[in-house]
């Protein structure tokens, strides 16, 4: 079927929709950056795992990054390489073939390292071990999304590092961004250096972590380049890794849905979705954030109870009992039909990946459309998947 990707006019069920174009570009620049920068850029499957994609992936990168057994595994069998492995605690009955998937394993804690560095390296003697280290330091504003705010248990402190680091220790994990801008990663880089570059000799390798987004519009790609090459001077030994997510997956595809039904109390007028916020697009509620809507005007309210003046304002619903599965408003150029599509923008990244099936609800499809305007569907829902994950 060949879709028109302005208004998807030809899709009538809920689907998020690649645009193998979008991400083509997004994949040249990022490898373009690792070139110039001499630094290796890793796909991390928290914020995108489509592994039926690996195929174009590795045109342009070579490695990602796991989280998890399953992220493990997936790299190994899908995406053909071993991954670089970091888990907030590994445990007894996966840590053997986590190990066996791995390239490059951080230990997130001292203790974790005692217990498991003998064990990993004989399931897996080329595995490269390290540690996630705490600056202390992240300009991140959402506390939920802060990994080094008070408290965090995410990595080991400067003060608890031995002076000689074990000598199976090759390398640093240092995680502070989220969505961030090349001028944060500068002023962030300041306390990491100061906090562990005493270290930085008995290393082999850093890994930079992810949350730079560097296929944003606005993002300085160059003063990236130019940090990234002022630290390769400072420590020429080091080999520089990053882990983004979202850069991989940033605008390139959408979730199409329908307007099912428009309901009114109190003045408010809510289009009812055949899609879910807390199902589908759940960091729109988590962080919060308002998505984009095509052809839509974001309203920004003081009261979210008290609907805002103007013809065509909705607050858009989704389809599950949970109460607060809305969000609100915009404003759009005419009254909304029953069956027409509703556009999120920007909804590739940290959103198949979380998606989940509360309420049963039905699950958008995943398409790609290819460059001549074809589209593909990559995976379908029903009932089947629903029951299985009670089986």
């Amino acid at each position: 079927m060949t879709i028109n990707l302005a208004n998807f006019n030809e899709v009538h069920v809920p689907i998020y929709l690649l645009e193998e174009e979008r991400l083509r570009n997004n994949l040249s620049l990022i490898r373009s950056v690792a070139e110039r920068a001499d630094v290796e850029i890793i796909l991390a499957f928290k914020a995108y795992a489509l592994w039926k994609t690996f195929p174009i992936f590795r045109e342009y990168i070579h490695s990602t990054t796991a989280s998890s057994l399953s992220e493990a595994r997936l790299a190994f069998e899908e995406f053909g390489s071993k991954a670089h492995t970091y888990s907030p605690a590994y445990t007894d009955y996966e840590i053997d073939e986590i190990a066996r998937c791995s390239s490059h394993l951080s230990f997130n804690s001292l203790s974790q390292y005692a217990r498991y560095h003998e064990r990993v390296r004989k399931v897996n003697p080329e595995i490269s071990c390290g540690l996630r280290v705490n600056p202390g330091y992240s300009e991140v504003g959402t506390l939920l999304y802060n990994p080094c705010a008070p408290g965090s248990r995410f990595g080991v402190t400067a003060d608890q590092l031995p002076d000689q680091l074990p000598d199976d220790i090759e390398g640093f994990h240092c995680h502070c961004h989220c969505e961030s801008g090349a001028d944060v990663f500068e002023r962030t880089l300041v306390h990491i250096e100061e906090k562990f570059a005493k270290w930085f000799p008995q290393l082999k390798w850093i890994n930079f972590g992810g949350g730079h987004l560097m296929t944003r519009a606005d993002y300085d790609v160059l003063h990236l380049i130019n940090i990234i090459k002022g630290f390769h001077l400072r420590h020429p030994h080091l080999q520089v890794i990053m882990e983004p997510g979202s850069a991989f997956g940033w605008q390139t595809g959408a979730l199409v849905s329908q307007v099912v039904d428009v309901v009114e109390n109190s003045g408010i007028r809510t289009a009812i979705l055949n899609v879910s916020f807390t199902c589908h697009m759940p960091d729109c509620l988590e962080m919060p954030y308002m998505p984009a809507v095509r052809n839509a005007r974001t309203i920004e309210v003081d009261d979210m109870m008290k609907a805002p003046d103007g013809d065509h304002v909705y607050r858009l619903g989704g389809n599950s009992c949970l109460s607060g599965d809305f969000m609100g408003y915009w404003q759009f150029d005419h009254e909304l039909e029953i069956g027409e599509n509703v556009i999120f923008e920007d909804m590739l990244h940290y959103t198949t990946v979380k998606t989940n099936t509360f309420n049963g609800i039905s699950h958008p499809a995943i398409g790609i459309v290819h460059p001549d305007g074809e589209m593909e569907i990559l995976r379908q829902f029903g009932y089947e998947d629903y029951k299985n994950r009670m089986d």
